[in-house]
This record gives C-alpha cells, structure tokens and sequence, in this order.
C-alpha cells in the first residue's frame, strides 16, 4: 500500500532529509568560517605553548636533538599520545612538521567550530541565531579563559587544539543519546558512541582536559534525566564526588620540598587570591550570563539549550569551590592547584559564547546586513588588534616557509632570526645559556628556543618553570639553570665562564649590547650568538 503524503513516517523522512541538508550547509559554512578565524586570530606555531609542545615531536623524528635535559623536553608529555601521533602523521605524509602543523591548526579550528554549530543547532530553532552563535565563537576563538593562563583555542597547536574540540563533540554526543532527534536505535548509539571516542580522544592526548570533559559529559547527562529527583541529586552526588575527590588527592598528596615549593607559588594562575580583579570578573560574567538560561522558565523544545547551560553553570560552580578550599597558597601541598580545576571554565566559555550568539543574532543583528557586518567587523578587529599586541615583532601568519626568511635580517621577529641560524650553524649536541626570563624579553614574543634553534638550552623561567610546576623531579635542574642565568647578559665573562662551564654550555645567547670578549658569531639588532672559549 502506498505511503500516504500526511502519514508519520513520510513526515518524519522530510524532517530527516532536512536534517542532513542542513549539516552540509553547515560543513560549507564552517569551511569558509576557519579560514576567517586564520584570519582573525593569527597563527604562531612555535611561540608560548607551542614551543614546549613541538621539541618532543622533533626529537620524535630525529633522536639525536636534546641531548641534554631531556625531561624539559618530554616530561610534559609523558601521558599524552600528542607528540607521537604529530611525529607520524610527518613521517606516512612525508609533509615536514610545519606543514602537517598549519593542517592540524585548520583541522582543529574547523572540528572546534563545526561541533559550535552542532550544539547550536540543538538548542536554537531559527538558522540565523545557528548562525549568529558559530559567528561569535570564530571571533573570539582565543578569548582568554579568565585567569587560568589559558585561551579558548590557542594560535599554534598543541594536546589542547585537540582535546577541546573533541570536549564539544562529546556533548554533542551527550544530547544526540538522550534527546534524539529521530527515535530509531542506530541514531541514539551514534550519538553514544560518538560521546565515548571524542572523550577518548580527549583523555589520549591530553589527560586532565580528557577527564574534565568527562565529568562535564556526566553532568550533562544527569541533567537531561526526565526525572526530577535524578537532576537534583545526582548533580549534588556528582559535585559532593568532585569535592570529596579533591579532599582525597590533598590529603594524600606527597610533602613538597621547600625548593619545589617556591617553584609552584610562581604559578601565580594557579591561586584566586592572586588574581586580578577583571580576572575573577571572567569566572563571575560567565556564570551569571548562563543563569538565565539555566534558571529561566523552560519553553517546549528547550531541554538541550536548558540543559547545556546548566551543565555549564554547575561545573563552573564546583570548580570555583574546589579551588577555593584547596587551591590555595598556604597549603601544605598543591596537588589541587597543579591540577586547575578553573580549567573547566574551558567549555563553560563556550557555552556561554553559543548562547551569547544566539541572542545577539535573534534580538539585535536579526536580518539587518549592516548590522551584522557592523557588530563582527568591530569585534574581529578587537581580536585582530589583540594577537598584534601580543605578537608584535611576529608576523601574524607565521606560515610553512617563512623559516626561509627569519634567518635573514629582513625585519621580522630578531629573536627568531637568531634561533634559526643556530638551528643551521651549530652541531646538534650543542648545549645554549640565555637570559631566564628571554621569552619575556621586549620584541621576543614568547617564541620557544627548543623548538625553533633545535637545540639543548638551560631551564627557563616561564616555560620551563610550568613543566617544573607539573614534574617536581625537574625542581633541582631548573633552580639550578635559573642561577647560572639570571644575569648572563650583564656579568662579566669570567663569571659565565664559571657558571656556564660546570652545566655544559658550550655556546650563549646574550643581548646585543652585552659587553663580552668570547668569539661572536652571529648578531643582529637584538642579539649575537657566541662561542664559549
């Protein structure tokens, strides 16, 4: 017997050939969107975090580089399959590292967005408040996460360029399980089976993210329960779980050293007392804006938009409480601290920028062109005008090739035109000394020594003063490596000689106008490279 056209089963066909035709326009969408976002926020493969992640996928590929103190080389990395999976998609592609880089940037700014509009389309009803959500979230793709020393997305990539898309897609994941958009068994265990590879994923490559994403997915999934007694309390069972588990670990905790101890209390992102005041205004804001949503009254068709936001809302809630009674500075130890629960802000800040967009889109912008064009055009520069700020001897577009360049004195970044020509003037097993704090250096830009000049250097302060913060065995040789540096470029060459010496040096990196007799063989507006005698 023919279907007739006003039958259950025809209706729902149309709802589900619409629902595909949907998720190609929003794949074309979001295509054109990440190459916007590349736009807007920059790319710096090796500076901040990147430059601690790529020497391990170097060494990866040439074992003879870093020789020496290895474990600032993969001690931070110990649990995580980032590297390796980086290293072997270089060697099957046969690319080179700064192209399989700038792929895995795309890659991971397109799975970031793309899982954006998922969510959105779940929760928001019209197009352009879809739209108006994935719209916002490309602009403010590296939004500093409040204090914790994190951004949104990152622009270089790292474990977290991975980890924080798959956290998206395991919500989406979460809803496709619970709310369904089509009650047939295949397309609820695609959303569950979805859920558990994104938080596999996750927790492979970058371990703490991965768990966060995970107690964020069982929350959600709690709350989306039809059962009031279920939503109420199994979110306090799982917030009295986060707390009692935090209580656990501290108590359990090692007795840190006194020179471990001064290594962790520079952390200063890891303690609220040391925020600052806007700072702590980026955990408040956040919160507050989601308790509309949260704590509104519920419309029919409401329960992903209702049920994200309340998520969200209360594993920012437990976070800030956990952090306040046990990541503080007069503990007897920091295990807590080192492991920043604040980071789970992390996916409430996207929650918060979807739901953000979604409104602006539906009760400002609307379908007013102008005012579209207006409002992103406005905060795109503010974003631009940022990472320039941030980045300002770097090109914005540090692409695959510009190495060709920064090894010649054509403008540009003089720190990395220093780091390149050593990478292809000194012996591999060559062991470098710099000032400790030359990533903060003006002009320098937070660009990684390791990664660039492909060489052993002491312990820095910033940089390696985290991987000390997380590997407490590291405390002794970065105390050490602090002493020798800390006035490299004013001491006189008989004292560098005597510092330098007993750790390996062989060659320096001193400011250009450092006074010294050793054989310079390379400088430049910023910086000359030299030979220990």
């Amino acid at each position: 017997m023919a279907t007739s056209l006003a039958s259950p089963i025809f209706a729902e066909g149309l709802e589900r050939e619409e629902y595909r035709r949907e998720r190609s326009f929003a794949a074309a969408l979001v295509t054109v969107l990440t190459f916007f976002a590349v736009l807007i926020h920059g790319y710096h493969p090796y500076a901040e975090d990147g430059g601690l992640y790529m020497p391990e996928v170097k060494r990866l590929l040439d074992p003879g580089l870093y020789p020496y103190d290895t474990g600032f080389v993969v001690g931070h990395l110990q649990y995580s399959l980032f590297a390796r999976v980086v290293a072997g998609l270089v060697r099957e592609s046969h690319f080179g590292v700064e192209m399989v880089l700038l792929l895995g940037y795309l890659a991971t700014f397109w799975m970031t967005l793309f899982a954006g509009w998922l969510l959105a389309a779940r929760c928001c009803a019209s197009r352009e408040a879809r739209f108006g959500a994935v719209a916002l979230l490309t602009v403010w793709l590296t939004l500093p996460i409040a204090g914790t020393s994190l951004m949104l997305m990152d622009p270089y990539v790292t474990a977290r360029s991975v980890s924080t898309p798959c956290g998206l897609l395991a919500l989406v994941g979460v809803l496709e399980f619970l709310l369904p958009r089509f009650w047939i068994d295949e397309e609820r265990w695609y959303g569950l089976a979805l859920c558990v590879a994104a938080v596999a994923v996750a927790a492979a490559t970058h371990p703490l993210m991965g768990g966060y994403a995970m107690g964020s997915v069982l929350l959600l999934g709690v709350l989306l329960s039809p059962r009031r007694a279920v939503r109420i309390w199994g979110t306090v069972g799982l917030g009295l779980s986060a707390v009692a588990m935090a209580a656990g670990l501290q108590l359990a905790a090692p007795v840190e050293s006194a020179e471990y101890l001064r290594v962790a209390l520079t952390r200063a992102y890891w303690f609220l007392s040391e925020w600052r005041w806007y700072e702590l205004v980026g955990l408040v804001a956040p919160l507050a804006i989601l308790s509309v949503v949260a704590l509104g009254r519920r419309r029919d068709g409401d329960a992903a938009r209702v049920g994200l936001a309340r998520m969200a809302m209360t594993a920012g809630v437990v976070a800030v409480i956990v952090a306040i009674l046990f990541a503080r500075m007069g503990m007897a130890t920091h295990l807590v601290a080192r492991l920043q629960p604040l980071r789970t802000f992390q996916l409430v800040y996207v929650v918060m920028i979807l739901t953000l967009g979604a409104w602006l889109a539906e009760r400002v912008l609307q379908r007013q062109t102008w005012r579209w064009l207006t409002a992103f055009s406005l905060l795109a520069g503010v974003m631009i005008c940022a990472d320039r700020t941030t980045f300002p001897a770097s090109r914005h577009l540090e692409l695959p090739g510009a190495l060709m360049w920064r090894s010649q004195d054509s403008g540009g970044n003089a720190w990395e035109q220093a780091f390149v020509w050593i990478s292809r003037n000194t012996p591999k097993n060559a062991m470098f000394a710099l000032d400790a704090e030359y990533i903060t250096k003006p002009g320098e830009d937070a660009q990684g020594f390791r990664a660039i000049a492909e060489r052993s250097v002491l312990p820095d302060y910033s940089k390696d003063g985290g991987v000390v913060a997380n590997k407490p065995g590291l405390t002794g040789a970065w105390s050490e490596g602090q002493a020798a540096q800390t006035r490299l470029s004013s001491e006189s060459d008989s004292e560098r000689s005597a510092e330098l010496r007993p750790l390996g040096v062989t060659w320096v990196v001193l400011t250009r106008n450092a006074a010294t007799g050793f054989a310079c063989e390379y400088a430049n507006e910023a910086v000359k490279v030299c030979r220990l005698p």
